[in-house]
């Protein structure tokens, strides 16, 4: 899978420990509008998806993921690679780890129904919900996410960078 860009701070010098947490995430079209999860309360737009277990591949991971956080059914026969997005950073849990996040985003289409989203405690904290919105709204809101957790400014600045690359593209 081509790589994206990589966000690296160079913010861990003297870390000893790396923790590692591959994600999948989906890049979903309807129309005119991109599926994304809105959180109601921090007031930002992400791509379903999360984390890969050790046991599942990407492509099942994208699948658990998108059902989990958005209710969506993914067509796994219309799964295709976009690209990736290395972040590399200071854990904001441990002072002595590197926390690396190689992000793995699929175009991918859905059916037409959706189901129940079956959130994790802080999912349910931060309001998700799934929302189909103008990429253009998507990439503002974003750009003026501010939050006290440094940690969470990066990874919804990465997401904004993918959506502004999905933007020149011509999606």
């Amino acid at each position: 899978m081509r790589r994206l860009f990589e966000i690296d701070l160079k913010d861990y010098d003297g870390c000893t420990k790396v923790f590692r947490r591959p994600s999948a995430r989906a890049i979903i079209f309807r129309d005119s509008k991109i599926a994304l999860v809105y959180a109601t309360n921090e007031k930002y737009y992400k791509f379903p998806g999360g984390g890969i277990h050790e046991d599942e591949d990407k492509k099942e991971a994208l699948i658990r993921e998108v059902k989990e956080e958005a209710g969506l059914s993914v067509i796994p026969e219309s799964i295709t690679e976009y690209g990736s997005v290395l972040r590399r950073q200071k854990s904001d849990k441990d002072a002595d780890t590197v926390f690396e996040q190689e992000n793995y985003y699929y175009r991918c289409e859905v059916e037409d129904k959706s189901g129940e989203q079956n959130l994790d405690e802080y999912e349910k904290d931060a309001g998700f919900v799934l929302v189909y919105v103008d990429i253009e709204e998507a990439i503002k809101t974003n750009g003026e996410y501010r939050s006290e957790c440094f940690f969470n400014e990066v990874m919804i600045g990465r997401e904004k960078r993918v959506l502004e690359m999905l933007l020149s593209d011509g999606c």
